[in-house]
């Protein structure tokens, strides 16, 4: 099936089927999980599992996942930002959620606060980030300043969402009536394992499985790593 999509990562796959099938997961919620993968990791975990109830949420569903999503009566197709409190109330009460390659975008509401909007709702969280692992703790990258930003990040100021980013960034963005300093199209946060893993803890949850999946391109100051945490 992963023939149908672009960015499929192994990694990924193999933290949903270890949690899904350890923790006997009926019901998830994937956020944020269209963009470059037409929701991939939604329609392998109910092609693979037993599954219930299911909430796929992206700002920007595509006309392909909306076509395939009508496959899947267990599946609701949430249009909007997973920040937004209506939109986690709307998600409701379920086993799991997976966080792949999004907290670090998050602002307003921040990453950890996103955390504790869903956490009280799920008895698992299942992260793939890329994290942080330069000096410090959990940095807003923006604040490095320019030239260190882009040393940091994985586009250059020719880019869409990049172009002039540091002399635009208290102007509205159009499409979100906020800062562009404060949007989820680029990137935000540089998390340490560290900082995660504690507010995960104050959020009553267990680390299970942790691992390093490796350096994320050729940045020098960020790693993808894989979690899963559950309630004991």
């Amino acid at each position: 099936m992963f023939g149908l999509f672009r960015k499929i990562l192994q990694d990924k796959v193999d933290i949903i089927d270890q949690a899904f099938s350890s923790l006997g997961i009926k019901s998830f919620a994937d956020l944020g999980g269209v963009w470059r993968v037409e929701g991939g990791y939604t329609f392998h975990a109910l092609d693979k599992h037993k599954i219930t109830d299911a909430a796929l949420v992206d700002t920007h569903p595509t006309e392909k996942v909306i076509n395939k999503a009508k496959s899947y009566p267990q599946l609701r197709l949430i249009k909007g930002n997973f920040g937004d409190p209506a939109v986690a109330g709307e998600v409701g009460a379920v086993d799991a959620v997976l966080l792949f390659d999004v907290l670090l975008h998050q602002v307003k509401p921040d990453w950890d606060a996103i955390l504790e909007m869903y956490a009280k709702n799920v008895r698992a969280l299942v992260i793939y980030n890329q994290q942080w692992t330069g000096p410090g703790h959990n940095i807003r990258l923006l604040d490095l300043g320019e030239e260190e930003y882009f040393r940091n990040v994985p586009h250059n100021p020719r880019q869409e969402n990049y172009k002039n980013l540091y002399g635009r960034l208290d102007e509205i963005h159009p499409d979100h009536n906020r800062p562009w300093r404060d949007v989820h199209h680029i990137w935000q946060w540089g998390i340490t394992d560290a900082d995660l893993e504690a507010k995960v803890a104050e959020l009553g949850f267990k680390l299970l499985h942790k691992k390093n999946c490796g350096r994320f391109g050729r940045l020098p100051n960020f790693e993808n790593h894989a979690f899963i945490f559950a309630r004991p």
